[in-house]
């Protein structure tokens, strides 16, 4: 060997995967472009107008505590584009900036930015304008009204501390009364009125703007799971979970609690299982945690759907999986070849 030859010694890991963050996070950015989409076909410019604000307040609020160098990894983007998925189409602009600079702001900055949140961010700013709005979060809008293109619904231009308008400034005639109305879980858990199957499939029942289609976000989170982007582990265990939860409590009670189908169909269990719950940060990374992790947020959330005061509990029972992670994979730590299991 020449003297002049050198040997270079570089740390772990030798071998580098071909996806990296940017990768993946384009990746579901291009997954959730068909459910916004779906969303604005829906309900029209409002929800176009919702998906750019917040979009933009979390790229603004990253770039403000970021310096600008973190919005080429997209993963702002995705944080406005799921945090949007699951707020009411007709909720006002000023809102959902908020929701956008309290995800990214309280959700991921504050923990130390990428890789660093313990919970999910776009939940975070969810979870705040829930506490902090919940008449606006509350407020629905049926989907396929007439004008939706032409005019806005009259909660998306209300300015902060005031009384929504009685018609849109674009929809001139339109009253408020034409646009409020009851989702499928509302309907279940105070009419004990069930939504026909089909409608909730396909996608055609009021809700918050992603969550309505169960077809569509099954696609798109198969399309993930396809390329390798997450855990299909995750929503299986998160879907199995509330499906017998569900379905032991129908058991028990038919006229009182709905089946299995209706849990898996109506709500953002669908969106929440294969978006939310499978964010590589705040889940486990062992085997069976995985598994531990996605049952308990299955059981979670039809509890809370159930005996809770609120509809919908996907959002709470995600973060509470979130908060359980670390315990989950400390608990489920694989044995070391040679030891024995403590």
């Amino acid at each position: 060997m020449s003297a002049k030859a050198r040997i270079e010694l570089r740390p772990t890991p030798h071998i580098h995967a071909p996806q990296d963050v940017t990768v993946i996070m384009r990746n579901v950015v291009l997954a959730c472009l068909p459910l916004a989409g779906w969303a604005v076909w829906q309900y029209g410019l409002s929800a176009a107008l919702l998906g750019v604000t917040v979009v933009a307040s979390c790229l603004l609020t990253e770039w403000l505590f970021g310096r600008g160098e973190t919005l080429r990894d997209w993963s702002a983007v995705i944080t406005g584009l799921l945090l949007f998925l699951t707020l009411p189409p007709g909720f006002p602009l000023w809102m959902g900036a908020v929701a956008g600079v309290t995800a990214i702001g309280l959700g991921k900055t504050l923990f130390g930015g990428l890789g660093m949140n313990v919970f999910n961010p776009a939940l975070v700013g969810r979870a705040f304008v829930q506490a902090a709005f919940p008449v606006a979060i509350t407020t629905w809008t049926p989907p396929f009204f007439e004008g939706r293109f032409s005019g806005l619904i009259p909660t998306t231009l209300t300015l902060p501390f005031t009384i929504p308008p009685e018609t849109s400034r674009w929809a001139g005639a339109v009253a408020v009364d034409a646009f409020t109305g009851a989702t499928p879980l509302a309907l279940a858990k105070f009419q004990q009125s069930l939504s026909p199957a089909t409608d909730l499939f396909l996608g055609t029942t009021a809700g918050s703007a992603g969550e309505s289609s169960a077809l569509l976000v099954l696609v798109c989170g198969l399309y993930l799971a396809a390329r390798k982007m997450l855990d299909w582990r995750i929503p299986v265990s998160v879907l199995a979970g509330a499906a017998l939860t569900a379905a032991l409590f129908h058991l028990l009670d038919p006229e009182r609690h709905p089946d299995a189908g209706f849990t898996l169909l109506s709500g953002g269990l669908m969106l929440g299982a294969w978006f939310m719950a499978t964010d590589m940060v705040g889940s486990p990374v062992t085997p069976r945690g995985v598994v531990i992790y996605g049952l308990l947020i299955g059981v979670v959330t039809v509890v809370i759907r159930l005996f809770g005061g609120l509809t919908e509990g996907v959002m709470y029972a995600i973060l509470l999986g979130n908060a359980a992670t670390p315990l989950i994979d400390q608990l489920t730590q694989p044995r070391v070849f040679g030891e024995k299991r403590r």
